[in-house]
Formats: structure tokens, C-alpha cells, sequence
């Protein structure tokens, strides 16, 4: 008997009915890779339309749209259809996984923030402090000028040179009360130069 006259008489072979996606997904769970690419076509789409909802940027939603299907195929084998649709299911996981990425990104950009932030305070102050340290060292070679010789001589050699009284006296051949009377002069009128009280 022909193919033609089987199928005359109703016997021929019906064609295959499209499996579900439960069935789909208790067969990715075997790790058939054929289920998984059918299973994938099937539900891509939403997956994708799901994540790019809750995270906006495309480059993120595709990484999680591979993410997803990364965990699908290794815990496939979880899903209980008696718990609820496969669609609910990779709905579910698809939401989990771009939230946490939504956390993960919000938690980066805070890190860079403050990290920015840290780094600006430190860079400003840097800044600050030389300035500031520069004004003063002209404000006080200014104020140092404003002495008379014989009192600068005595005030750089004591606080620049370090010398004690005894040795700045040596050094400038004078006696030692002298030294003090000139240095403390001039420290007196360094104060006053600089404006301190």
C-alpha cells in the first residue's frame, strides 16, 4: 500500500504537535540543547522586554538577558510545573536578576562618587595648603625685610639656623643680652607685621 493510500485512508503520519514550554524546559533541565535553543526563541523576547523596562540601558538588558538564560540552563532542573508556569518562573528569575543588577550599578556609582568626591576634597586642600603656606612664607620674608639688619641677622640665625642665644652671639660677636634684646624686638615686630596678638 502506498503513502498516498494511507494517507487517503487517514493513517498518515500527523504532524509533530509544537511541545510546550514546560516540556521545552523539563528537557533543558536533561540539558538537551535543542530544547534550550526552541525554549530561548520562544521566550527571548520577553525576557529582554522585561529587563529593559526595569534597567533602560539596552547594553545592560542584553547582559542580563544572557544572564538569565545562563541560570536557566543550570537550574532548569528546579522548576516545578506544579508550582507555576514556565513563563511565571523565567518572569520571576528575568525581575531578580535585573534588580540585582540595578543594586549592583547603583552601589558602583556611589563607590566612584564618594571615591570622587574624596578625591577632590584631598586635591582642593592640596591646593589650599600650598597657596596658603606660599602667602605666608611671603608675607613673612615681607615682614622679616621690615627689620633692621642687626635684628634679622639675629632672627634667621636663631629660627632658620637653629642657633641658641650663646651661639648667635658668637657668631655676630656681641654679647649675649644684646642678641636677646634684638631678637626679642624683632620677634615684636614680626607679630605685629603679621598681624598676630
Amino acid at each position: 500500500m502506498s503513502s498516498a493510500t494511507s494517507s487517503a485512508n487517514g493513517f498518515a503520519d500527523e504532524p509533530k504537535a509544537t511541545p510546550t514550554l514546560t516540556d521545552l524546559l523539563l528537557r533543558v533541565a536533561s540539558k538537551d540543547q535543542e530544547a534550550f535553543a526552541a525554549f530561548y526563541a520562544q521566550t527571548s523576547r520577553r525576557v529582554y522586554g522585561l529587563a529593559r523596562r526595569v534597567l533602560i540601558d539596552p547594553e545592560l538588558s542584553e547582559d542580563t538577558t544572557q544572564e538569565v538564560y545562563l541560570q536557566v540552563w543550570n537550574i532548569a532542573d528546579r522548576f516545578r510545573p506544579d508550582m507555576g508556569s514556565p513563563m511565571a518562573w523565567l518572569m520571576t528569575l528575568t525581575h531578580r536578576r535585573a534588580v540585582d543588577k540595578v543594586r549592583s550599578e547603583q552601589s558602583s556609582t556611589d563607590r566612584e562618587a564618594r571615591y570622587g568626591a574624596a578625591m577632590q576634597d584631598i586635591e582642593h586642600d592640596d591646593v589650599v595648603d600650598t597657596v596658603t603656606q606660599r602667602l605666608e612664607a611671603e608675607t613673612v620674608v615681607k615682614c622679616l625685610e621690615s627689620l633692621t639688619e642687626t635684628q634679622q641677622q639675629s632672627v634667621k640665625l636663631a629660627y632658620y639656623g637653629g642657633l641658641t642665644y650663646r651661639e648667635v652671639a658668637e657668631k655676630l660677636d656681641v654679647a649675649v643680652p644684646t642678641i636677646k634684646s634684638r631678637i626679642r624686638d624683632g620677634l615684636l615686630r614680626l607679630k605685629s607685621c603679621l598681624g598676630v596678638n
